[in-house]
């Protein structure tokens, strides 16, 4: 799949952006990678609201392999092939996918982090405290 036939597939759906990876395409929107272009066909991003969707149409998870044992990634599905002559409803299920990833992108928020105590510096002999540095404000003339 070349980025002229990615661009036209998804045309229904909005603007999608392209990256290459591995054998193929990352595919994104605002952002958000939901889709993946590779040479073993194109996979949409799903979760547990998604997935029996896949299921009802026969999907499979992407998986590969590596030297000792196949690794399934439940987490992008393959896209049904009918949809590949309808880009209407293929953009519905690019929506849903789109929708999977940013749910699952809010699941990975970074958490806050709290302040650690200061670390203690060796001289000499003795554990010193470090302090922390002081904040500079202006002076005002």
């Amino acid at each position: 799949m070349d980025r002229e036939f990615l661009t036209d597939l998804f045309r229904d759906f909005g603007p999608v952006t392209l990256r290459r990876m591995f054998s193929g395409y990352g595919i994104s929107a605002d952002g958000t990678n939901f889709a993946l272009a590779l040479r073993a066909g194109l996979y949409l991003r799903a979760d547990d609201e998604t997935i029996p969707q896949f299921e009802a149409e026969g999907s499979k998870p992407f998986q590969y392999q590596t030297r000792s044992k196949t690794v399934m990634v439940n987490s992008y599905w393959q896209l049904p092939a009918r949809l590949f002559d309808d880009t209407e409803e293929l953009a519905v299920w690019a929506r849903l996918a789109l929708g999977a990833a940013q749910r699952a992108a809010l699941r990975k928020r970074p958490r806050v982090r709290t302040a650690k105590p200061p670390v203690k510096k060796m001289v000499g002999k003795k554990a010193v405290a470090k302090r922390p540095a002081k904040k500079r404000t202006k002076k005002k003339s």
